[in-house]
């Protein structure tokens, strides 16, 4: 596993302008898998991000990247805390929330869509998912949009250019550690 998957996946969580991403690679051997989060968890922490393995089964890992200090203030949304509750989460808890994201990921047959509160969607588009199952949408992009199409269109813009920057200057010589922005 390289660097790359890092700025390919996760470069506007890096550059903290997103709470977080979530993306799914293949890995040679358990040992391995857990040595780059390891790893990469000892380069960024310092930083204010964090990789969390949400599963690993059949050589094929998902791994959320995200800004520890941004998720908890995303969960203090009253509209986040009240969904989050109805779908089991004790949500004054970090190590219990992803306990419990953890196990809805392994053992649901459905993939669970609040995972947008995770990742830094609004609320009103991830409520608005899980209320129409996915349909009756306005706009779709980096997730579906069911409430302000123009930031959700200036943020899913401001994404894709931070992606493109980040490879760019990666191709350059920078490295993972000197492109991710440290928390204030």
């Amino acid at each position: 596993m390289s660097e790359l998957l890092l700025i390919e996946h996760c470069s506007p969580t890096l550059a903290r302008i997103k709470t977080a991403n979530l993306f799914s690679c293949t890995y040679k051997d358990i040992d391995t898998l857990f040595c780059f989060l390891k790893y990469w968890n000892n380069v960024l922490n310092s930083k204010g991000v964090y990789l969390k393995l949400m599963k690993a089964k059949d050589r094929r890992a998902l791994i959320y990247v995200f800004r520890k200090s941004k998720l908890m203030e995303d969960l203090k949304d009253v509209s986040v805390k009240k969904n989050l509750e109805n779908f089991g989460y004790n949500t004054e808890n970090l190590t219990h929330i992803f306990r419990h994201l953890k196990k809805r990921i392994c053992s649901e047959k459905e993939f669970p869509h609040e995972i947008g509160f995770f990742l830094g969607y609004p609320p009103k588009d991830v409520i608005g998912f899980i209320e129409n199952r996915g349909k009756n949408f306005k706009y779709s992009g980096c997730w579906k949009v069911y409430g302000n199409v123009a930031e959700a269109e200036r943020k899913f813009n401001m994404y894709k250019k931070c992606k493109d920057v980040y490879k760019k200057v990666y191709s350059c010589g920078k490295t993972v550690n000197m492109l991710t922005v440290p928390v204030r």
